[in-house]
């Protein structure tokens, strides 16, 4: 039995590594042993019926999954950012110390966008869509302005070069020589404070001497 299960493993190995469409013969050797072959050689050996291997397709591999590239949406920008009033190094004389700001762009603002005029670096007056900016109670002495386009959240998406231009006011004290501070105008006038209005006399009546 054993010997039969024997012959039977060996026929089975054989046949697969035989290669494909190769005929197998099978024939009993001089020691009563069942031999496989592809090669009788000349000995009397009887063809053997070989069922076709079992064989299963490979499987298709997916291609391997590139990476997508999310891209951003690119925040308009613009080709020019200045300020055409007050030329560089201009001189503003102005008492109040009031100054118009004239802005341009190219293209104009965006939706959504609006201009910020820095003044020394710190944001003056209300930002707008409108590109002329009125600036109260700018101090004497030189300034830098720049602009801004800020989006809907207030942050800034591109500035202008700075522009230095000096404002001249005349002092209170400048003020009070050209036009002296009188009675009525003292808490009226910015140069005739209260504090400097001179005291009054009191009228003390004349009592003659008995």
């Amino acid at each position: 039995m054993r010997r039969a299960l024997r012959l039977g493993l060996f026929g089975l190995l054989l046949t697969l590594t035989l290669p494909a469409g190769a005929a197998i013969y099978s024939y009993i050797d001089a020691e009563g042993n069942r031999v496989f072959t592809d090669r009788p050689a000349g000995h009397a050996a009887e063809p053997v019926e070989t069922k076709p291997a079992n064989s299963m397709a490979a499987q298709p591999v997916p291609p391997p999954k590139q990476a997508i590239k999310v891209l951003k949406p690119t925040t308009p920008g613009y080709t020019l950012l200045d300020i055409v009033q007050p030329i560089a190094d201009a001189t503003i004389r102005n008492n109040a110390g009031e100054l118009t700001v004239s802005v341009t762009s190219n293209p104009a603002l965006h939706p959504g966008h609006q201009y910020r005029v820095l003044l020394d670096g710190a944001p003056a007056g209300a930002p707008g869509e409108s590109p002329v900016v009125m600036l109260q109670n700018v101090d004497r002495g030189s300034h830098q302005l720049m602009v801004d386009v800020i989006d809907s959240q207030g942050e800034s998406l591109q500035s202008s070069a700075p522009r230095v231009f000096h404002m001249m006011r005349t002092s209170l004290v400048q003020r009070r020589m050209v036009n002296p501070c009188k009675k009525g105008d003292y808490g009226v006038r910015p140069e005739c404070a209260l504090k400097d209005k001179p005291k009054e006399k009191k009228d003390i009546p004349f009592v003659p001497f008995l």
